[in-house]
C-alpha cells in the first residue's frame, strides 16, 4: 500500500497530466523520511506541483505521521493559486485561512468521508470560502463499501460562500464548474465591507488611522509559544491516540482472528 513520490504508480498520474495537458490532484499513503516513523497521507498538485502532507491527521484512529510541509500554495492555471487540504484539514479554519495567507484563491480538500459528517462537511467548504475570499472546490468518496455509505457531492464554492456546483452520491457521476481565479483576485483587491482576511490584521482602521495591528488572540500566542492549553484540558478524556497501539502503529490488515494487541477502545455515555 505504501508508496514514495518517485513511485512507478505515482509516475503514471504524472504522465497521464503531461500527455492530456490537464491538472489533477493524487493521493498516496507515503513512506516516511524515517521508515521506523508511521507514513504520511500526501497529496500532489499536478505532475511537477507541490506536495501536501496531511496537517491533522484524524484524531485518536488515524495512524499517520502530522504533515511537516506547512501549507504549500503552488501557481495553477488560469491565474490561479493553488493549495490542497486533505480530509480532516478542511475542518480547521485555521488551515484554510493560512492558504489564503499565503496567496491561495482556489482552495482544494480531497476527503473520504462518511455520511456522519456529511453537513458538518458542505459547510466547512463554504464558510472557508466566504471567510478568505477564495473558491474552494471539494471532493469526497462516493458509496458503499459494506460498512460506510461515502457521501460524495463533489461542492464547488464562490468566493462569497455560495455554492456554485454540487454533485450527488453517484460513484461515477464527473462535477464540473467553471472558475475565474482573477474575480477572487480583484473582491480581496477591491472590498472593503467582509474583507474580513485583511480586516483581521487591520481593525477599526474608520476609528483609528491605519487600523490596529496589535495581536489580540490568547490562543494565537499561546499556540506560538507550544503552550496552547484549553480552559477544559483537564477533562478531555481522549487525547492520545498511542493508548490503541501500545506496541507501535500496526499497519496493513488485521489479525484474522479479528484481535490485537491493543487495549480496548473506552465508550462514553452522554
Amino acid at each position: 500500500m505504501l508508496l514514495t513520490i518517485d513511485s512507478p504508480e505515482i509516475g503514471r498520474f504524472k504522465q497521464a497530466c503531461k500527455e492530456n495537458d490537464v491538472w489533477g490532484v493524487f493521493s498516496l499513503m507515503e513512506v516516511n523520511d524515517d521508515p521506523s516513523k508511521p507514513p504520511f497521507n500526501t497529496a500532489i498538485i499536478n505532475s511537477d506541483g507541490e506536495i501536501a502532507r496531511k496537517l491533522q491527521p484524524w484524531v485518536p484512529i488515524e495512524p499517520w505521521s502530522p504533515g511537516n510541509y506547512g501549507m504549500p500554495v503552488c501557481d495553477g492555471p488560469k491565474g490561479s493559486k493553488l493549495a490542497v487540504c486533505i480530509c480532516h484539514d478542511g475542518m480547521f479554519p485555521e488551515l484554510a485561512r493560512e492558504a489564503a495567507y499565503k496567496g491561495a484563491n482556489v482552495y482544494i480538500r480531497i476527503s473520504g468521508y462518511s455520511t456522519q459528517v456529511n453537513d458538518q462537511w458542505i459547510w466547512t467548504n463554504r464558510t472557508n470560502a466566504w471567510q478568505n475570499l477564495m473558491y474552494t472546490i471539494s471532493v469526497n468518496l462516493a458509496g458503499y463499501d459494506g460498512v460506510f455509505y461515502y457521501f460524495g457531492e463533489g461542492t464547488v464554492c464562490n468566493y462569497d460562500g455560495n455554492v456554485i456546483q454540487q454533485g450527488h452520491r453517484n460513484p461515477w457521476e464527473i462535477v464540473t464548474a467553471e472558475l475565474f481565479p482573477r474575480l477572487v483576485d480583484k473582491a480581496r483587491e477591491n472590498w472593503a465591507l467582509e474583507n474580513n482576511i485583511f480586516n483581521l490584521g487591520c481593525r477599526a482602521y474608520v476609528g483609528k488611522p491605519g487600523g490596529e495591528k496589535e495581536n489580540y488572540l490568547t490562543w494565537v500566542e499561546d499556540l506560538a509559544k507550544g503552550e496552547y492549553k484549553l480552559p477544559w484540558d483537564s477533562s478531555i478524556r481522549i487525547r492520545d491516540g498511542w493508548k490503541y497501539y501500545p506496541d507501535g502503529v500496526k499497519l496493513g490488515p488485521m489479525p484474522k482472528n479479528g484481535t490485537t494487541s491493543a487495549k480496548p477502545v473506552e465508550t462514553i455515555s452522554v
